[in-house]
């Protein structure tokens, strides 16, 4: 998981009154990582990152109707994370309820694995427009987009403005 993905929405929303749960595979310390793009290099460079540990819940725990909102980071954690039976159905509980879903990053891979960006308007950082166009989705090169009730963003450098349409979502 990259560790800004992670970091900044946690605390952002904390900052904003909201409690805020982290749901993984398992209870566990998630190890990060840092994603950075180097001058000369293709695609970008992986570091080990901070140790979180505030997982709270298991997929297996976690009772959507509870929450009012969804973030999904980035990283190599959605190539894994999608193949979670439990974790399926925690997202389409959003979308089918049309609560607020922020994915960025890497993060879109979820949602494409469960078919959910058919006809929308999302963005990711940009090695995915092909799964996201594969899927029926329309990808837009720029730093966040707004679907209804979907908020996504191409990489940790546009967090600012993913989290600014997210809380926006939230406050409604």
């Amino acid at each position: 998981m990259e560790a800004q993905e992670l970091f900044y929405p946690y605390y952002r929303l904390i900052e904003e009154g909201y409690d805020v749960e982290v749901a993984a595979p398992s209870k566990k310390t998630l190890y990060t990582v840092v994603h950075d793009f180097e001058p000369g290099i293709e695609t970008y460079t992986e570091k080990p990152g901070y140790r979180f540990g505030w997982v709270k819940l298991s997929f297996e725990e976690v009772r959507p109707e509870e929450y009012d909102g969804l973030i999904i980071p980035g990283g190599r954690a959605p190539e894994y994370i999608r193949t979670s039976p439990r974790l399926k159905g925690i997202v389409k509980h959003f979308f089918d309820r049309k609560k607020p879903v922020a994915a960025i990053c890497h993060g879109p891979l979820v949602l494409t694995a469960y078919g959910l960006v058919s006809g929308r308007k999302l963005t990711a950082y940009s090695v995915l427009k092909a799964d996201i166009e594969g899927s029926g989705g329309a990808f837009l090169d720029q730093e966040v987009v707004v679907d209804g009730n979907l908020v996504t963003s191409r990489a940790w450098p546009d967090l600012p403005a993913f989290m600014r349409e997210f809380i926006k979502l939230l406050k409604k």
